[in-house]
């Protein structure tokens, strides 16, 4: 028994070497892709009801098995404690709420709530444990988020200075609140710009300008960051692969 477990483990557990694994991670790829589609659609039909339940199938069955082999996942924890602890994990909560939904006793009242599409969609996030390109990225944002945290405190400053200063400045029915301020500054700093609300004074198209072109130099910054990181750790991982195949 102990021995099945271990090559379960072996299985759901995304690993590069092991073949059936990785016939294991396309395969929840696809089965993750299935289970979005009936998200593209508002009415419902047998051929998409059916699409969803295939899906959910494997997602519980995918569930139950790494629920488990939870003690090999879980090494720093004592066995009844991995199998105690598994259910809280990340993945393991993203897991459960992305199956529930398709449960009709939950059905009925998340539908009440409102949120059944909302809970499917983190499916989406499944992605992140089957596929090694997203690993990295999300390693990426892990080991460079003190900076990120900084651009991002940085941009909200700017944000709320800017429509300070345009919410005094313009008297016009565009900016009947500081809500209204804050949705253009939001707009202007990333350079979309709806135009749905605009300055008409030269002063805050002053502001506008001065803040479209900060914009461009707030998103920059982030983007070449995460790309450096991101080759860096491309790199490395070269690297880790050819000293394996040394040995």
């Amino acid at each position: 028994m102990k021995n099945l477990r271990k090559k379960i483990f072996n299985i759901v557990e995304p690993q590069k070497a092991f073949t059936l694994s990785r016939a294991y991670d396309y395969l929840m790829l696809v089965m993750i892709i299935i289970s979005l589609v009936p998200l593209a659609f508002r009415t419902e039909s047998t051929c998409l009801l059916w699409l969803d339940k295939i899906s959910v199938s494997v997602f519980i069955i995918d569930y139950l098995l790494r629920w488990i082999t939870a003690d090999y996942k879980l090494q720093n924890c004592k066995r009844w404690q991995a199998f105690l602890l598994y259910p809280f994990t990340t993945f393991a909560i993203i897991d459960l709420l992305s199956i529930l939904p398709s449960f009709v006793a939950f059905n009925r009242v998340l539908k009440l709530l409102r949120i059944t599409r909302l809970l499917k969609i983190l499916r989406v996030f499944k992605f992140v444990r089957y596929s090694r390109n997203i690993q990295v990225l999300v390693k990426v944002l892990h080991k460079e988020r003190h900076i990120l945290f900084t651009v991002f405190l940085i941009a909200v400053a700017y944000i709320v200075i800017t429509a300070l200063i345009m919410f005094n400045v313009e008297e016009s029915a565009m900016f009947e609140d500081f809500f209204d301020a804050l949705y253009w500054a939001t707009t202007t700093l990333t350079t979309v710009g709806y135009g749905d609300i605009y300055p008409s004074t030269d002063i805050g198209r002053i502001i506008s300008m001065l803040s479209a072109i900060f914009g461009v130099a707030v998103i920059a910054l982030p983007s070449g960051v995460i790309t450096a990181s991101y080759l860096d750790e491309l790199k490395e991982e070269k690297k880790g692969g050819k000293s394996n195949e040394n040995f």
